[in-house]
């Protein structure tokens, strides 16, 4: 398609983009898009190239993978996370996009603890003496 997509479409597009963790269906798409499902799904694939199902779970599987990169969490929790309903299932589709299972994917890249990056201001914070020794703070103030 030459020209832009129009603003409807965007609309449905900018859904999926903030929901994509919840159970949305093409019917909900099209709703926001204000067409009907057939005519959406067929403007939606001519605009994006790809349905928008198929968008839909381009988006879960682009946003496990940052998960997997940054996280600890396991790859189940990651799985219902991103909205899927099946860890197999999640597996499967994302050694298809991958070309590596969530957890192969995940040991390519270092462990999320490496990448936690604490400012110096809290770590002083938290290292600070929690018992203090001054006199004022054994004061008890009278009524």
């Amino acid at each position: 398609m030459d020209e832009a997509p129009s603003r409807h479409l965007l609309r449905a597009r900018d859904l999926i983009d903030a929901r994509y963790a919840d159970p949305l269906t093409v019917g909900d798409m099209a709703r926001a898009a204000g067409l009907s499902r057939a005519y959406f799904s067929r403007e939606f694939r001519n605009a994006f190239g790809e349905s928008p199902h198929q968008y839909l779970l381009t988006r879960r599987l682009e946003r496990s993978a940052a998960l997997l990169r940054t996280t600890d969490w396991s790859v189940a929790r990651i799985c219902f996370e991103v909205g899927n309903q099946s860890v197999g299932s999640f597996t499967t589709s994302f050694r298809r996009m991958y070309g590596k299972t969530p957890t192969e994917y995940r040991a390519a890249f270092p462990p999320a603890a490496d990448w936690a990056m604490v400012p110096g201001c809290v770590v002083r914070a938290y290292a600070r003496p929690q018992h203090r020794t001054f006199r004022e703070d054994a004061l008890v103030p009278t009524p």
